[in-house]
């Protein structure tokens, strides 16, 4: 049987005032919303990039149900949508993880929040997940979080007692890995535009002006929106 990867972007709705509420604050709700709907499209064209030959399908994973319809226009037509119960975050990566994994040989979860994410990380995390042996391959985040977690079997205590949303999500992931004697592969740092700070962050690389992210993927959406944000305020 062919080799296909899941690669399922954890995703909302892209809705003023309820998406991007950091965001929000420094560019209002609307915009956040517009913002949003942009990562959506450029995170999942950086999946769509990771070559065919390697065997690959995406998804949106999302909660709660209603929202397919936004979420369809944001991605890509070969994507599939995934509904998952509205839990809490740890036990709704792994729900999604174990549905994927029944029928795909590996699995990553990507955040929505990436919009230059390197395709090849993709591609190596999917390398990193087919080699013998098992591991969890995770993509740090520079805020302590992660930007990616992938998995070739589901392993419930990596997402246990982890506090969510906060700067101790990788260090206290790489902690349950160790306890189980999972072996961790690290992809490169990168990071999420949550808010102001990082919004600059995502300006500076994509004008090429970023000493620290490097490489990213084009952005093609997000571009276009900061373009017709500068027009406006001519």
């Amino acid at each position: 049987m062919r080799k296909s990867a899941a690669i399922g972007i954890m995703c909302k709705a892209p809705r003023p005032g309820q998406t991007k509420t950091r965001l929000a604050a420094a560019v209002g709700p609307q915009r956040a919303a517009d913002f949003s709907a942009c990562f959506l499209r450029d995170v999942a064209a950086a999946i769509e990039a990771v070559p065919e030959a390697i065997g690959r399908k995406g998804y949106g994973i999302y909660a709660p149900a209603g929202a397919e319809a936004e979420l369809r226009r944001a991605l890509p037509p070969s994507f599939d949508l995934l509904l998952q119960a509205d839990a809490g975050f740890g036990a709704l990566l792994l729900n999604a993880a174990r549905a994927l994994l029944a029928r795909h040989d590996c699995v990553l979860l990507v955040n929505s929040d990436s919009p230059t994410l390197p395709s090849a990380f993709l591609v190596e995390a999917v390398a990193a997940l087919r080699r013998p042996g098992d591991r969890v391959v995770v993509g740090p985040s520079c805020d302590g979080g992660y930007y990616l977690i992938g998995l070739k079997s589901a392993h419930g205590r990596l997402f246990e007692d982890v506090p969510w949303g906060t700067s101790e999500v990788a260090r206290r992931t790489f902690e349950r890995a160790a306890e189980i004697g999972l072996e961790v592969a690290r992809l490169p740092e990168w990071y999420d535009v949550d808010d102001a700070e990082s919004l600059g962050w995502l300006q500076e690389e994509l004008a090429g002006r970023s000493r620290r992210f490097r490489s990213g993927s084009a952005a093609t959406a997000t571009r276009a929106l900061l373009a017709s944000m500068a027009g406006a305020a001519k």
